[in-house]
Protein backbone atom coordinates (compact mmCIF):
# COMPACT_ATOMS: atom_id res chain seq x y z
CA UNK A 1 0.00 0.00 0.00
CA UNK A 2 2.86 2.36 0.85
CA UNK A 3 4.38 1.85 -2.60
CA UNK A 4 1.03 2.65 -4.23
CA UNK A 5 0.66 5.88 -2.25
CA UNK A 6 4.27 6.85 -2.99
CA UNK A 7 3.72 6.16 -6.67
CA UNK A 8 0.53 8.24 -6.76
CA UNK A 9 2.26 11.12 -5.00
CA UNK A 10 5.14 11.02 -7.46
CA UNK A 11 2.71 10.95 -10.36
CA UNK A 12 0.68 13.82 -8.88
CA UNK A 13 3.87 15.84 -8.51
CA UNK A 14 4.80 15.19 -12.14
CA UNK A 15 1.58 16.81 -13.33
CA UNK A 16 2.75 20.15 -12.01
CA UNK A 17 5.05 20.91 -14.94
CA UNK A 18 2.28 20.98 -17.57
CA UNK A 19 -0.52 22.11 -15.25
CA UNK A 20 1.30 25.20 -13.98
CA UNK A 21 2.07 26.19 -17.57
CA UNK A 22 -1.58 26.30 -18.61
CA UNK A 23 -2.73 29.16 -16.35
CA UNK A 24 0.01 31.26 -17.95
CA UNK A 25 -1.53 30.48 -21.33
CA UNK A 26 -4.88 31.46 -19.85
CA UNK A 27 -3.48 34.82 -18.79
CA UNK A 28 -2.31 35.50 -22.33
CA UNK A 29 -5.79 34.63 -23.61
CA UNK A 30 -7.26 36.98 -21.00
CA UNK A 31 -4.73 39.69 -21.88
CA UNK A 32 -5.64 39.37 -25.55
CA UNK A 33 -9.31 39.65 -24.62
CA UNK A 34 -8.67 42.94 -22.83
CA UNK A 35 -7.68 44.49 -26.17
CA UNK A 36 -9.65 42.37 -28.63
CA UNK A 37 -13.00 42.07 -26.87
CA UNK A 38 -15.61 44.62 -27.93
CA UNK A 39 -17.28 44.74 -24.50
CA UNK A 40 -14.55 46.91 -22.98
CA UNK A 41 -14.42 49.13 -26.07
CA UNK A 42 -17.82 50.52 -25.04
CA UNK A 43 -16.17 52.06 -21.98
CA UNK A 44 -12.63 52.67 -23.27
CA UNK A 45 -12.80 54.25 -26.75
CA UNK A 46 -9.08 53.65 -27.28
CA UNK A 47 -9.80 49.92 -27.63
CA UNK A 48 -11.94 50.59 -30.72
CA UNK A 49 -8.82 51.29 -32.79
CA UNK A 50 -8.53 48.40 -35.32
CA UNK A 51 -4.82 47.75 -34.73
CA UNK A 52 -5.43 47.35 -31.00
CA UNK A 53 -8.42 45.06 -31.60
CA UNK A 54 -6.41 42.94 -34.05
CA UNK A 55 -3.43 42.77 -31.70
CA UNK A 56 -5.69 41.44 -28.94
CA UNK A 57 -7.22 38.84 -31.26
CA UNK A 58 -3.73 37.85 -32.44
CA UNK A 59 -2.54 37.23 -28.86
CA UNK A 60 -5.60 35.28 -27.69
CA UNK A 61 -5.91 33.21 -30.88
CA UNK A 62 -2.22 32.30 -30.82
CA UNK A 63 -2.39 31.16 -27.20
CA UNK A 64 -5.63 29.20 -27.49
CA UNK A 65 -4.10 26.95 -30.17
CA UNK A 66 -2.06 25.29 -27.43
CA UNK A 67 -5.28 23.69 -26.16
CA UNK A 68 -5.38 21.54 -29.30
CA UNK A 69 -2.00 20.04 -28.39
CA UNK A 70 -2.32 19.45 -24.67
CA UNK A 71 -1.49 15.76 -25.02
CA UNK A 72 1.97 16.71 -26.33
CA UNK A 73 2.46 19.10 -23.40
CA UNK A 74 1.71 16.30 -20.92
CA UNK A 75 3.85 13.77 -22.81
CA UNK A 76 6.84 16.12 -22.46
CA UNK A 77 6.02 17.62 -19.06
CA UNK A 78 5.31 14.48 -17.03
CA UNK A 79 8.75 12.90 -17.68
CA UNK A 80 10.31 16.16 -16.44
CA UNK A 81 8.41 15.78 -13.18
CA UNK A 82 9.07 12.04 -12.78
CA UNK A 83 12.74 11.94 -13.79
CA UNK A 84 15.17 11.93 -10.88
CA UNK A 85 18.00 13.21 -13.10
CA UNK A 86 18.72 14.12 -16.73
CA UNK A 87 15.26 15.69 -16.99
CA UNK A 88 16.04 17.22 -20.37
CA UNK A 89 16.72 13.82 -21.92
CA UNK A 90 13.54 12.47 -20.35
CA UNK A 91 11.53 15.30 -21.93
CA UNK A 92 13.12 14.70 -25.34
CA UNK A 93 12.30 10.99 -25.12
CA UNK A 94 8.73 11.92 -24.21
CA UNK A 95 8.47 14.08 -27.33
CA UNK A 96 9.84 11.37 -29.61
CA UNK A 97 7.65 8.72 -28.01
CA UNK A 98 4.50 10.81 -28.52
CA UNK A 99 5.24 11.36 -32.22
CA UNK A 100 5.89 7.63 -32.70
CA UNK A 101 2.68 6.77 -30.83
CA UNK A 102 0.32 8.91 -32.92
CA UNK A 103 1.90 7.77 -36.18
CA UNK A 104 1.65 4.11 -35.13
CA UNK A 105 -2.04 4.59 -34.34
CA UNK A 106 -2.57 6.34 -37.67
CA UNK A 107 -0.94 3.50 -39.57
CA UNK A 108 -3.13 0.88 -37.91
CA UNK A 109 -6.26 2.89 -38.68
CA UNK A 110 -5.10 3.42 -42.26
CA UNK A 111 -4.18 -0.21 -42.90
CA UNK A 112 -7.50 -1.39 -41.50
CA UNK A 113 -9.46 1.14 -43.58
CA UNK A 114 -10.93 2.98 -40.59
CA UNK A 115 -9.80 6.52 -41.40
CA UNK A 116 -12.82 8.68 -42.21
CA UNK A 117 -13.04 11.84 -44.36
CA UNK A 118 -12.19 15.10 -42.63
CA UNK A 119 -15.82 16.23 -42.47
CA UNK A 120 -16.78 13.02 -40.62
CA UNK A 121 -13.97 12.96 -38.05
CA UNK A 122 -15.93 14.48 -35.17
CA UNK A 123 -18.78 11.97 -35.33
CA UNK A 124 -16.29 9.09 -35.73
CA UNK A 125 -14.25 10.13 -32.66
CA UNK A 126 -11.19 11.02 -34.71
CA UNK A 127 -9.10 14.19 -34.77
CA UNK A 128 -5.95 15.74 -36.21
CA UNK A 129 -3.01 15.74 -33.79
CA UNK A 130 0.18 17.35 -35.12
CA UNK A 131 -1.42 17.01 -38.56
CA UNK A 132 -1.83 13.24 -38.09
CA UNK A 133 -5.34 11.75 -38.13
CA UNK A 134 -5.86 9.55 -35.08
CA UNK A 135 -8.51 8.59 -32.54
CA UNK A 136 -9.42 11.47 -30.23
CA UNK A 137 -7.81 10.56 -26.90
CA UNK A 138 -7.46 14.04 -25.45
CA UNK A 139 -4.76 14.34 -22.80
CA UNK A 140 -4.99 10.65 -21.89
CA UNK A 141 -2.44 9.72 -24.55
CA UNK A 142 0.02 12.31 -23.27
CA UNK A 143 -0.45 11.28 -19.64
CA UNK A 144 -0.01 7.59 -20.49
CA UNK A 145 3.13 8.12 -22.56
CA UNK A 146 4.61 10.64 -20.15
CA UNK A 147 4.22 8.19 -17.27
CA UNK A 148 5.71 5.38 -19.36
CA UNK A 149 8.78 7.42 -20.31
CA UNK A 150 9.24 8.63 -16.72
CA UNK A 151 9.21 5.07 -15.38
CA UNK A 152 11.55 3.76 -18.08
CA UNK A 153 13.90 6.69 -17.62
CA UNK A 154 14.26 6.24 -13.86
CA UNK A 155 14.72 2.49 -14.19
CA UNK A 156 17.15 2.32 -17.12
CA UNK A 157 18.91 5.68 -17.51
CA UNK A 158 21.93 4.35 -15.58
CA UNK A 159 22.23 1.18 -17.69
CA UNK A 160 25.75 0.83 -19.04
CA UNK A 161 27.02 -1.40 -21.87
CA UNK A 162 30.59 -2.20 -22.73
CA UNK A 163 32.48 -2.39 -26.00
CA UNK A 164 30.79 -1.45 -29.26
CA UNK A 165 27.40 -1.28 -27.53
CA UNK A 166 28.53 1.45 -25.12
CA UNK A 167 27.00 4.09 -27.38
CA UNK A 168 23.54 2.70 -26.53
CA UNK A 169 23.97 3.19 -22.78
CA UNK A 170 22.06 5.55 -20.51
CA UNK A 171 19.27 7.71 -21.93
CA UNK A 172 19.78 6.21 -25.41
CA UNK A 173 18.83 2.80 -24.02
CA UNK A 174 15.70 4.41 -22.58
CA UNK A 175 14.77 5.61 -26.09
CA UNK A 176 15.45 2.12 -27.48
CA UNK A 177 12.87 0.76 -25.02
CA UNK A 178 10.39 3.62 -25.33
CA UNK A 179 10.08 3.73 -29.12
CA UNK A 180 8.86 0.14 -29.68
CA UNK A 181 6.69 0.50 -26.58
CA UNK A 182 5.06 3.53 -28.20
CA UNK A 183 4.49 1.56 -31.42
CA UNK A 184 2.80 -1.25 -29.50
CA UNK A 185 0.70 1.15 -27.46
CA UNK A 186 -0.32 3.03 -30.61
CA UNK A 187 -1.51 -0.20 -32.21
CA UNK A 188 -3.36 -1.26 -29.06
CA UNK A 189 -4.96 2.17 -28.72
CA UNK A 190 -6.30 1.94 -32.27
CA UNK A 191 -8.06 -1.29 -31.30
CA UNK A 192 -9.14 -0.77 -27.71
CA UNK A 193 -9.47 2.98 -27.10
CA UNK A 194 -13.10 3.05 -28.34
CA UNK A 195 -14.00 0.74 -25.43
CA UNK A 196 -12.13 2.94 -22.94
CA UNK A 197 -13.86 5.95 -24.46
CA UNK A 198 -17.25 4.34 -23.85
CA UNK A 199 -16.33 3.70 -20.21
CA UNK A 200 -15.24 7.32 -19.73
CA UNK A 201 -18.44 8.55 -21.33
CA UNK A 202 -20.44 6.36 -18.94
CA UNK A 203 -18.57 7.77 -15.94
CA UNK A 204 -19.07 11.32 -17.18
CA UNK A 205 -22.78 10.66 -17.64
CA UNK A 206 -22.99 9.21 -14.14
CA UNK A 207 -21.37 12.29 -12.63
CA UNK A 208 -23.65 14.52 -14.67
CA UNK A 209 -26.66 12.58 -13.45
CA UNK A 210 -25.65 13.38 -9.86
CA UNK A 211 -26.47 16.99 -10.68
CA UNK A 212 -25.21 19.62 -8.28
CA UNK A 213 -24.39 16.91 -5.72
CA UNK A 214 -21.59 15.78 -8.05
CA UNK A 215 -19.95 19.21 -7.69
CA UNK A 216 -20.21 18.96 -3.90
CA UNK A 217 -18.44 15.58 -3.85
CA UNK A 218 -15.83 16.78 -6.34
CA UNK A 219 -15.07 19.93 -4.37
CA UNK A 220 -14.85 18.00 -1.10
CA UNK A 221 -12.42 15.41 -2.50
CA UNK A 222 -10.22 18.02 -4.20
CA UNK A 223 -9.76 19.91 -0.93
CA UNK A 224 -9.61 17.03 1.57
CA UNK A 225 -6.72 15.49 -0.36
CA UNK A 226 -4.59 18.66 -0.17
CA UNK A 227 -2.47 17.31 2.75
CA UNK A 228 -1.62 14.16 0.81
CA UNK A 229 -0.65 15.97 -2.39
CA UNK A 230 -3.03 13.71 -4.33
CA UNK A 231 -5.61 16.42 -5.07
CA UNK A 232 -4.16 16.89 -8.57
CA UNK A 233 -5.44 13.44 -9.44
CA UNK A 234 -8.98 14.61 -8.68
CA UNK A 235 -9.22 17.87 -10.59
CA UNK A 236 -6.92 17.18 -13.57
CA UNK A 237 -9.31 14.77 -15.36
CA UNK A 238 -12.19 17.23 -14.99
CA UNK A 239 -10.20 20.19 -16.28
CA UNK A 240 -8.63 18.48 -19.30
CA UNK A 241 -10.81 15.51 -20.31
CA UNK A 242 -14.43 14.97 -21.15
CA UNK A 243 -15.21 14.26 -17.51
CA UNK A 244 -15.39 18.04 -17.21
CA UNK A 245 -17.56 18.48 -20.30
CA UNK A 246 -17.54 18.51 -24.09
CA UNK A 247 -18.23 21.57 -26.23
CA UNK A 248 -18.35 22.36 -29.97
CA UNK A 249 -16.54 25.66 -30.39
CA UNK A 250 -15.99 26.85 -33.93
CA UNK A 251 -14.85 23.85 -35.92
CA UNK A 252 -13.32 22.07 -32.93
CA UNK A 253 -14.57 19.70 -30.24
CA UNK A 254 -13.10 20.78 -26.91
CA UNK A 255 -12.79 18.45 -23.92
CA UNK A 256 -12.44 19.48 -20.28
CA UNK A 257 -13.79 22.37 -18.21
CA UNK A 258 -10.69 24.58 -18.38
CA UNK A 259 -10.06 23.92 -22.05
CA UNK A 260 -13.67 24.84 -22.80
CA UNK A 261 -13.69 28.19 -21.06
CA UNK A 262 -10.28 29.13 -22.46
CA UNK A 263 -11.61 28.44 -25.97
CA UNK A 264 -14.86 30.30 -25.21
CA UNK A 265 -12.91 33.31 -23.94
CA UNK A 266 -11.11 33.58 -27.26
CA UNK A 267 -14.25 33.09 -29.39
CA UNK A 268 -16.27 36.32 -29.77
CA UNK A 269 -19.27 34.40 -31.11
CA UNK A 270 -19.82 32.69 -27.74
CA UNK A 271 -22.37 34.77 -25.84
CA UNK A 272 -22.36 32.93 -22.49
CA UNK A 273 -19.71 30.72 -20.85
CA UNK A 274 -20.72 27.08 -20.44
CA UNK A 275 -21.86 25.82 -17.04
CA UNK A 276 -18.90 23.42 -17.13
CA UNK A 277 -16.80 26.34 -15.89
CA UNK A 278 -17.95 25.47 -12.36
CA UNK A 279 -15.73 22.37 -12.33
CA UNK A 280 -12.87 24.86 -12.04
CA UNK A 281 -14.54 27.17 -9.50
CA UNK A 282 -12.08 26.14 -6.79
CA UNK A 283 -11.21 29.79 -6.26
CA UNK A 284 -14.48 30.49 -4.43
CA UNK A 285 -13.13 29.12 -1.16
CA UNK A 286 -9.67 30.54 -1.85
CA UNK A 287 -10.87 34.10 -2.41
CA UNK A 288 -13.81 34.29 -0.01
CA UNK A 289 -14.27 31.23 2.18
CA UNK A 290 -10.85 31.29 3.77
CA UNK A 291 -11.15 35.03 4.39
CA UNK A 292 -14.14 34.25 6.61
CA UNK A 293 -12.20 31.43 8.27
CA UNK A 294 -9.24 33.71 8.99
CA UNK A 295 -11.52 36.36 10.48
CA UNK A 296 -13.20 33.73 12.70
CA UNK A 297 -9.84 32.54 14.00
CA UNK A 298 -8.77 36.11 14.66
CA UNK A 299 -11.86 37.16 16.62
CA UNK A 300 -11.73 33.99 18.73
CA UNK A 301 -8.05 34.44 19.59
CA UNK A 302 -7.22 35.35 23.18
CA UNK A 303 -7.08 39.11 23.73
CA UNK A 304 -3.39 39.03 24.64
CA UNK A 305 -2.53 37.01 21.54
CA UNK A 306 -4.57 38.80 18.89
CA UNK A 307 -1.54 40.67 17.62
CA UNK A 308 0.33 37.39 17.11
CA UNK A 309 -2.73 35.77 15.49
CA UNK A 310 -3.14 38.77 13.19
CA UNK A 311 0.48 38.51 12.07
CA UNK A 312 -0.07 34.85 11.14
CA UNK A 313 -3.58 34.93 9.69
CA UNK A 314 -3.95 38.17 7.78
CA UNK A 315 -0.92 37.86 5.43
CA UNK A 316 -1.88 34.24 4.72
CA UNK A 317 -5.50 35.22 4.02
CA UNK A 318 -4.36 38.05 1.76
CA UNK A 319 -2.15 35.63 -0.20
CA UNK A 320 -5.07 33.22 -0.58
CA UNK A 321 -7.42 36.00 -1.71
CA UNK A 322 -5.10 37.61 -4.27
CA UNK A 323 -3.20 34.60 -5.63
CA UNK A 324 -5.20 31.53 -4.64
CA UNK A 325 -2.30 30.05 -2.64
CA UNK A 326 -4.02 28.48 0.34
CA UNK A 327 -1.41 26.36 2.13
CA UNK A 328 -0.04 29.09 4.45
CA UNK A 329 -3.55 29.62 5.87
CA UNK A 330 -4.79 26.03 5.71
CA UNK A 331 -1.72 24.77 7.54
CA UNK A 332 -2.39 27.26 10.33
CA UNK A 333 -5.27 25.01 11.46
CA UNK A 334 -4.79 21.70 9.64
CA UNK A 335 -2.72 20.04 12.37
CA UNK A 336 -4.06 21.87 15.44
CA UNK A 337 -7.76 21.63 14.50
CA UNK A 338 -8.18 19.00 11.76
CA UNK A 339 -11.97 19.01 12.13
CA UNK A 340 -11.91 22.54 10.72
CA UNK A 341 -10.12 21.28 7.64
CA UNK A 342 -12.83 18.65 7.10
CA UNK A 343 -15.45 21.40 7.43
CA UNK A 344 -13.42 23.53 5.00
CA UNK A 345 -13.50 20.69 2.45
CA UNK A 346 -17.27 20.27 2.85
CA UNK A 347 -17.83 24.01 2.45
CA UNK A 348 -15.62 24.08 -0.65
CA UNK A 349 -17.89 21.53 -2.30
CA UNK A 350 -20.96 23.35 -1.01
CA UNK A 351 -19.80 26.60 -2.60
CA UNK A 352 -19.28 24.95 -5.98
CA UNK A 353 -22.75 23.40 -5.69
CA UNK A 354 -24.27 26.82 -4.93
CA UNK A 355 -22.61 28.35 -7.98
CA UNK A 356 -24.38 25.78 -10.12
CA UNK A 357 -27.72 26.27 -8.34
CA UNK A 358 -27.49 30.05 -8.77
CA UNK A 359 -26.64 29.71 -12.47
CA UNK A 360 -23.23 31.36 -12.11
CA UNK A 361 -20.91 31.03 -15.11
CA UNK A 362 -17.79 32.99 -14.19
CA UNK A 363 -14.13 31.93 -14.17
CA UNK A 364 -12.79 31.57 -10.63
CA UNK A 365 -10.03 28.99 -10.46
CA UNK A 366 -7.47 30.79 -8.30
CA UNK A 367 -7.14 34.27 -6.80
CA UNK A 368 -8.76 37.65 -7.32
CA UNK A 369 -6.08 38.91 -9.73
CA UNK A 370 -6.79 36.06 -12.16
CA UNK A 371 -10.51 36.52 -11.54
CA UNK A 372 -10.44 40.13 -12.70
CA UNK A 373 -8.22 39.47 -15.72
CA UNK A 374 -10.37 36.60 -16.93
CA UNK A 375 -13.86 37.98 -16.29
CA UNK A 376 -13.86 41.77 -16.68
CA UNK A 377 -13.08 41.75 -20.43
CA UNK A 378 -15.93 39.27 -21.00
CA UNK A 379 -18.63 41.56 -19.63
CA UNK A 380 -21.46 40.63 -17.29
CA UNK A 381 -23.44 38.69 -19.89
CA UNK A 382 -20.82 36.23 -21.07
CA UNK A 383 -19.47 35.93 -17.51
CA UNK A 384 -21.95 36.93 -14.78
CA UNK A 385 -19.05 37.54 -12.41
CA UNK A 386 -20.99 39.81 -9.99
CA UNK A 387 -23.03 36.74 -9.00
CA UNK A 388 -19.79 34.89 -8.29
CA UNK A 389 -18.77 37.65 -5.89
CA UNK A 390 -22.19 37.61 -4.16
CA UNK A 391 -21.95 33.84 -3.75
CA UNK A 392 -18.43 34.29 -2.42
CA UNK A 393 -19.60 36.79 0.20
CA UNK A 394 -22.27 34.32 1.27
CA UNK A 395 -19.63 31.60 1.63
CA UNK A 396 -17.37 33.96 3.60
CA UNK A 397 -20.23 34.51 6.05
CA UNK A 398 -20.88 30.75 6.32
CA UNK A 399 -17.20 30.06 6.95
CA UNK A 400 -17.06 32.74 9.64
CA UNK A 401 -20.17 31.55 11.47
CA UNK A 402 -19.31 27.84 11.36
CA UNK A 403 -15.60 28.25 12.17
CA UNK A 404 -16.32 30.63 15.05
CA UNK A 405 -18.94 28.28 16.49
CA UNK A 406 -16.70 25.19 16.31
CA UNK A 407 -13.62 26.98 17.66
CA UNK A 408 -15.51 28.21 20.72
CA UNK A 409 -17.65 25.10 21.22
CA UNK A 410 -14.78 22.60 20.94
CA UNK A 411 -12.09 24.92 22.33
CA UNK A 412 -9.93 24.36 19.26
CA UNK A 413 -6.30 25.51 19.42
CA UNK A 414 -6.23 27.76 16.39
CA UNK A 415 -3.63 30.56 16.16
CA UNK A 416 -3.88 32.78 19.23
CA UNK A 417 -5.59 30.12 21.34
CA UNK A 418 -2.58 27.97 22.21
CA UNK A 419 -1.86 27.03 25.82
CA UNK A 420 0.10 29.66 27.71
CA UNK A 421 3.15 27.47 28.29
CA UNK A 422 3.22 26.38 24.68
CA UNK A 423 3.04 29.97 23.49
CA UNK A 424 5.75 31.11 25.86
CA UNK A 425 7.98 28.23 24.82
CA UNK A 426 7.41 29.04 21.15
CA UNK A 427 8.13 32.70 21.81
CA UNK A 428 11.37 31.92 23.61
CA UNK A 429 12.40 29.50 20.93
CA UNK A 430 11.63 32.09 18.25
CA UNK A 431 13.86 34.61 20.07
CA UNK A 432 16.68 32.09 20.28
CA UNK A 433 16.22 31.19 16.63
CA UNK A 434 16.30 34.81 15.56
CA UNK A 435 19.48 35.42 17.52
CA UNK A 436 21.06 32.28 16.14
CA UNK A 437 20.05 32.47 12.50
CA UNK A 438 19.91 36.14 11.55
CA UNK A 439 23.69 36.67 11.65
CA UNK A 440 24.11 33.66 9.38
CA UNK A 441 20.98 34.01 7.26
CA UNK A 442 22.86 33.61 3.99
CA UNK A 443 21.45 31.23 1.37
CA UNK A 444 24.28 28.81 2.11
CA UNK A 445 23.44 28.71 5.82
CA UNK A 446 19.72 28.28 5.18
CA UNK A 447 20.26 25.43 2.73
CA UNK A 448 22.62 23.68 5.13
CA UNK A 449 20.13 24.08 8.00
CA UNK A 450 17.28 22.59 5.97
CA UNK A 451 19.42 19.66 4.82
CA UNK A 452 20.50 19.01 8.40
CA UNK A 453 16.85 19.06 9.54
CA UNK A 454 16.05 16.50 6.83
CA UNK A 455 18.58 14.05 8.27
CA UNK A 456 21.61 15.13 6.27
CA UNK A 457 22.46 14.85 2.59
CA UNK A 458 22.93 11.09 2.90
CA UNK A 459 19.26 10.77 3.87
CA UNK A 460 17.98 12.64 0.79
CA UNK A 461 17.29 10.60 -2.35
CA UNK A 462 15.44 13.19 -4.42
CA UNK A 463 14.47 16.87 -4.18
CA UNK A 464 11.72 18.60 -6.13
CA UNK A 465 9.12 21.27 -5.58
CA UNK A 466 5.63 22.24 -6.63
CA UNK A 467 3.91 25.62 -6.31
CA UNK A 468 4.26 25.89 -2.53
CA UNK A 469 5.98 22.74 -1.24
CA UNK A 470 9.43 21.23 -1.15
CA UNK A 471 8.85 17.59 -2.14
CA UNK A 472 11.45 15.02 -1.11
CA UNK A 473 12.11 11.31 -1.06
CA UNK A 474 14.00 10.40 2.11
CA UNK A 475 15.59 7.14 3.16
CA UNK A 476 14.42 7.64 6.73
CA UNK A 477 11.49 10.07 7.14
CA UNK A 478 11.72 9.71 10.93
CA UNK A 479 15.02 11.61 10.85
CA UNK A 480 13.20 14.86 9.99
CA UNK A 481 13.43 17.58 12.63
CA UNK A 482 10.17 19.49 12.18
CA UNK A 483 11.03 22.09 14.81
CA UNK A 484 14.16 23.17 12.97
CA UNK A 485 12.28 23.21 9.65
CA UNK A 486 9.67 25.47 11.22
CA UNK A 487 12.44 27.85 12.22
CA UNK A 488 13.51 28.05 8.57
CA UNK A 489 10.04 29.26 7.57
CA UNK A 490 8.18 25.99 7.07
CA UNK A 491 4.40 26.14 7.54
CA UNK A 492 4.12 22.39 8.07
CA UNK A 493 5.48 18.94 7.21
CA UNK A 494 3.53 16.08 5.61
CA UNK A 495 4.86 12.53 5.61
CA UNK A 496 3.61 9.59 3.56
CA UNK A 497 5.98 6.66 3.41
CA UNK A 498 9.32 7.90 2.14
CA UNK A 499 7.69 10.97 0.59
CA UNK A 500 8.01 14.12 2.67
CA UNK A 501 6.49 17.48 1.78
CA UNK A 502 7.65 20.67 3.52
CA UNK A 503 5.31 23.62 2.99
CA UNK A 504 7.13 26.93 2.44
CA UNK A 505 4.64 28.92 0.37
CA UNK A 506 5.46 31.05 -2.67
CA UNK A 507 9.17 31.28 -1.86
CA UNK A 508 9.63 27.51 -2.21
CA UNK A 509 11.61 27.87 -5.46
CA UNK A 510 14.22 29.98 -3.66
CA UNK A 511 14.38 27.41 -0.86
CA UNK A 512 14.76 24.59 -3.39
CA UNK A 513 17.62 26.42 -5.14
CA UNK A 514 19.47 26.86 -1.84
CA UNK A 515 19.05 23.20 -0.95
CA UNK A 516 20.21 22.15 -4.45
CA UNK A 517 23.23 24.39 -4.13
CA UNK A 518 24.26 22.64 -0.93
CA UNK A 519 23.59 19.19 -2.36
CA UNK A 520 25.47 19.92 -5.55
CA UNK A 521 22.41 19.48 -7.81
CA UNK A 522 21.09 16.17 -6.52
Amino acid sequence: MKKVVNGLQAFGKSLFAPILLLPIIGLFIAFGNVFGNGNLAQYIPLLEIPIIQNTGKFISSSAVLLLQNLALIFAVGIPIGLAKKDKGYAALTGLVTFVIFINAMHQVLNLSGRLVPLESMQSAGQAMVLNVQVLEMGVFSGIMLGALVGILHNKFCDTEFKGVFAIYSGHRFVAILAIPSAMILGALAAEFWPFAQSAITTIASGIKNLGVFGLLVYGFLERILIPTGLHHLVYTPFLYTELGGIAHIGSEIIYGARNIYFAEMADPTIEVLSSTVNWDARGLSKMFGLMGAALAMYVTADAKKKKMAKAILFPAAFTSFLLGVTEPLEFAFLFTAPILFVVHAVLTGTGMMLLSLFGVHAIGANGFIDFLLYNLPLGTTKSNWPMFILTGLLMAALYFIIFRFLILKLNLKTPGREEEEETASASNKQTETTQATVPNSSPTALGATIIGALGGSENIENVDNCYTRLRLILKDPNAVDEKVLKETGSKGVIKSGNNVQVVYGLNVKSVRDQVDQQLGGL
